[in-house]
C-alpha cells in the first residue's frame, strides 16, 4: 500500500488564512507526489519525506510574504515580484546559494501547479549572484576523502566493528562500491550479484538511477554483508528495525566514534569520495585533480574516466563527477589565488627571470602566473 503524507496536518502548522488553506491543500493532494526533477528516471513518487520537506518550504515562503505585508488571498495569485522579494528576503538573511536554490525549484514545481510555467526563474534573474556569494562551485575544493584528510580507514572501522559491526560492515560497502549510505542499507547481497561479476545497485538510488558496478577483489565485503542481511527483507538493516530507526542508530554510532566533520574532520560520505577518486587513478594512471599532485592524464584518458565514474557514482551528467574528483581548472584557481605576489615575485627571481620554470616550482599554470604578477599592476 502507498503511503501518502497528511497534508492537512501539514497545513495545520502554518499561519496562513482558512480559504487559502483549503486551496493550497486541493493543489497539494494533486501534485504533490508528482517529480519536477528533468534527471529522475524511476517512475515512483516522490517520497514522503521528499514530499513533506517540499510542502514545508513552501508554506513557510507563503508565510514569509504574509508577514512582510502581501496579502496574497489566493495561491492562484503568485506573481513574479514575490517570488523576487522572497530571493531577496532569503539573500538579506544570508542563505546559502544551495538552500536558495532549492527554494526556488520548489516554486517552479508550485508555479507548474497552477499554470504558470514560465513564472520563476534563475537566483541570477533576482540578485547578483557574484555581488552576494552565491556563485555556486560544481567542483570539489577540497578532499573529503578518508585518505586524503589522513584518516587510518582500517583502524577506523575495526574499533567500530569491535561494538556495531554491522555499521562497520556498511561503511566497508560504501567504501568498496562507492554506495551511498542508504544504497548500502537497502542493498540486497544475496540478490545483488550478476553472473556477469558486477554488482547490481538498484535500491535507494539517487533519482531512481539503478546502476552496476564492478566488484573487482572486493567480494570478501559482500560475503561479510551476507552473514547479517535482515531475514524478512534481505537487506543490511538487521532485524528488528525499521529504515528510519536503523539510520538514526547509524548516525549515533558514527558520532560516537567521531566520524563527523567536527570530530575526524571525515563522514561516511567520504568513503565514496575515495572509490570514485581510486577509480579514476586506476583508468587514467594519476591522481584525480583534487589530490593536486600535479599530474594531468591526457584529454581522452580524463573524458573516459570521467564518463565511468559518472555511471559508477549513479548520476546523469558528465560534471557532476567534479564533486568528487575536482576540474584541473578549480584547483589551479584555487592554488593560484593562495599565493601572494611577493612569493610569485621570489620564484621568478630563483628561476632567473623564466616564467615556465617559476610557474612550475610554484606548481601553477603560467598563465596563472601571469594574472598573479598582473596584480602588481592593477595596484598601481
Amino acid at each position: 500500500m502507498e503511503v501518502t503524507l497528511n497534508v492537512k496536518a501539514l497545513l495545520s502548522d502554518y499561519r496562513l488564512p482558512a480559504d487559502f488553506k483549503r486551496e493550497l491543500e486541493v493543489l497539494f493532494r494533486e501534485n504533490v507526489n508528482r517529480v519536477h526533477s528533468r534527471t529522475r528516471l524511476s517512475s515512483k513518487s516522490l517520497s514522503v519525506k521528499t514530499q513533506g520537506y517540499r510542502l514545508q518550504k513552501l508554506c513557510r515562503s507563503f508565510e514569509e510574504l504574509r508577514e512582510n505585508g502581501f496579502a496574497l488571498q489566493s495561491p492562484w495569485s503568485l506573481k513574479e515580484k514575490h517570488i523576487r522579494f522572497l530571493v531577496n528576503l532569503w539573500v538579506g538573511k544570508k542563505q546559502s546559494g544551495g538552500t536558495i536554490e532549492n527554494k526556488i525549484t520548489y516554486f517552479r514545481a508550485f508555479a507548474n501547479w497552477i499554470d504558470k510555467p514560465n513564472l520563476v526563474g534563475t537566483v541570477g534573474d533576482y540578485v547578483d549572484r557574484k555581488e552576494n556569494g552565491l556563485i555556486r562551485s560544481y567542483s570539489a575544493l577540497e578532499d573529503k576523502s578518508w585518505e586524503g584528510n589522513q584518516v587510518d580507514a582500517i583502524a577506523v572501522l575495526d574499533e567500530i566493528a569491535r561494538t556495531d559491526p554491522v555499521v562497520a560492515m556498511q561503511l566497508k560497502m560504501q567504501a568498496a562500491f562507492g554506495l551511498r549510505v542508504e544504497e548500502s542499507f537497502l542493498l540486497r547481497p544475496k540478490e545483488s550479484v550478476r553472473h556477469d561479476g558486477l554488482l547490481s545497485v538498484t535500491r535507494g538510488t539517487k533519482g531512481g538511477r539503478d546502476r552496476v558496478v564492478p566488484m573487482e577483489l572486493q567480494i570478501s565485503v559482500l560475503e561479510e554483508a551476507m552473514q547479517y542481511c535482515n531475514t524478512l527483507t534481505g537487506s543490511t538493516i538487521p532485524d528488528g528495525y525499521t529504515k528510519t530507526q536503523w539510520r538514526n542508530h547509524y548516525y549515533d554510532v558514527l558520532k560516537r566514534y567521531g566520524v563527523t566533520k567536527a570530530g575526524l574532520g571525515v563522514t561516511s560520505h567520504g568513503m565514496r569520495h575515495g572509490y570514485l577518486q581510486q577509480m579514476y587513478e586506476r583508468l587514467t594512471g594519476v591522481a584525480a585533480p583534487i589530490k593536486g599532485t600535479g599530474e594531468k592524464a591526457d584529454i581522452k584518458s580524463h573524458r573516459e574516466a570521467m564518463i565511468q565514474v559518472v555511471a559508477a557514482a549513479g548520476h546523469s551528467r558528465r560534471r557532476k563527477a567534479n564533486a568528487y574528483l575536482a576540474s584541473y581548472n578549480a584547483v589551479a584557481q584555487q592554488k593560484s589565488a593562495a599565493i601572494s605576489l611577493e612569493q610569485a615575485q621570489a620564484a621568478v627571481v630563483s628561476a632567473g627571470g623564466e616564467k615556465k620554470a617559476a610557474a612550475k616550482l610554484l606548481g601553477i599554470s603560467r598563465q596563472s602566473l601571469y594574472r598573479i604578477l598582473d596584480r602588481e599592476k592593477c595596484a598601481e
